[in-house]
């Protein structure tokens, strides 16, 4: 299901600009959930340019990303917490939340000027063995600041995560000295394919970005400089792709193409450019799909509804909505496993807007609040994508299993295990 283009197509069809909206008489300070693993965790962005590969959709400039690096931090080293979001996206993150259609939500509601990641900007590495590299990709449309949660969460646990904003697509992407790119794709089936096939040479480029940074390059176009032994710290011999909605069928599709990818988990996304939905539409099922893996693969599913409001048990284990996860299933033959995150959860429950709307408390009304994050309980929805993610990495990039995927269990009441 590709409901996080939902921002972008707001943005695009509301003609989101950069200008600074008014400041609400009261702005809600939000507060990022506490991390979970025994690491104290750092944070870096990198400018990266692809001198090979033309833009896809502005073919006249080269291909350039932005791409942040969160890792276990040296826990004796301090410095200060990142913020949340930039000057310059928190302007456009604003006004998307804006829209009626969306949260409807007073424009300048939010204090992003005081709102911090709990990672740290300026602190090495922590010391020790290389650690486990998973890339991330967000939904379509969507910015990769708004999956902080499982981000720096999963760096906590002993990870270096590094989170892709994919050019054009995404809402907005902030490059050095606040040059703003504003998405210009179309939030529907006639551009998935073209951005699926850039969200996968992102992510191929970055592996080898990575690559250089462990021969003692610094691949950022500014050459500033990097966290202290971030080379040393990445075992590129053990790496996984996870990822939100279209990052999710990212995640598949590179590791189709690139056996670099050792794992992948897809939450929540359709794994098809058309999913025939309404009938009668063409129906583009991902190689992914077609071909499945021989890697392990994870999928976790939300509910939801369809385009005419009625209600989804499973967003993509109904063939009349979508049967791509049905096609994979049946194609793939590395390990796999289907969750669903039950409990009243949606599409975005996978977001940060998951932690972010509880905190708005009154100023977002109970019906756009229940369309957006649904009626699960919000810390044991983050609770449980956490400790899934995490044991699934463990397990198949560390060998350590701590028997989550054996069944379902009391102490994670929101997950159903499907297949």
């Amino acid at each position: 299901m590709r409901g996080s283009a939902l921002i972008a197509g707001l943005a695009l069809a509301g003609g989101l600009t950069a200008t600074a909206p008014a400041v609400a008489a009261e702005q809600a300070e939000l507060t990022a959930p506490t991390l979970t693993g025994q690491y104290d965790v750092g944070t870096t962005d990198l400018h990266l340019v692809d001198p090979s590969r033309p833009d896809p959709w502005k073919p006249e400039r080269r291909r350039e990303l932005m791409v942040t690096v969160t890792y276990p931090a040296d826990r004796f080293a301090g410095g200060p917490r990142a913020p949340w979001v930039t000057p310059g996206m928190s302007t456009v993150i604003d006004q998307a939340l804006a829209s009626e259609d969306f949260l409807d939500l007073p424009a300048g509601s939010i204090d992003w000027a005081s709102a911090k990641r709990r990672a740290k900007t300026g602190v090495p590495v922590a010391h020790g063995a290389p650690k486990s590299v998973a890339l991330f990709s967000p939904g379509f449309g969507y910015p990769r600041e708004m999956y902080t949660a499982i981000v720096d969460d999963l760096a906590s646990r002993g990870y270096v995560v590094v989170s892709l904003s994919h050019t054009y697509e995404s809402l907005a992407v902030d490059f050095p000295g606040g040059r703003l790119e504003l998405a210009v794709s179309e939030a529907d089936d006639s551009e998935l394919k073209k951005a699926i096939d850039a969200r996968v040479a992102d992510s191929r480029f970055v592996l080898d970005q990575l690559t250089e940074i462990t021969q003692g390059k610094n691949p950022d176009a500014g050459k500033r400089p990097l966290p202290r032994g971030l080379g040393r710290s990445l075992d590129l011999s053990r790496v996984g792709a996870y990822g939100h909605s279209s990052g999710g069928f990212t995640a598949g599709e590179t590791m189709v193409h690139d056996r670099r990818v050792d794992a992948g988990i897809n939450l929540d996304g359709a794994m098809a450019t058309a999913i025939g939905y309404p009938p009668g539409n063409p129906y583009v099922p991902g190689e992914v799909t077609k071909r499945g893996l021989d890697r392990p693969f994870l999928l976790m599913g939300a509910v939801g509804i369809d385009a005419n409001g009625k209600p989804l048990e499973h967003t993509h284990r109904n063939p009349e909505f979508d049967r791509s996860w049905a096609d994979f299933w049946a194609s793939q033959r590395g390990w796999k496993r289907d969750l669903l995150l039950r409990g009243g959860s949606t599409h975005l429950a996978y977001s940060d807007l998951q932690s972010i709307v509880p905190q708005l408390g009154a100023r977002v009304a109970p019906e756009k609040r229940e369309a957006v994050i649904g009626t699960i309980d919000p810390r044991r929805s983050l609770a449980a994508q956490r400790d899934y993610i995490g044991a699934f990495f463990d397990l198949h990039l560390r060998g350590r299993d701590r028997h989550l995927f054996d069944g379902e269990s009391p102490g994670y009441p929101d997950i159903d295990f499907i297949d």
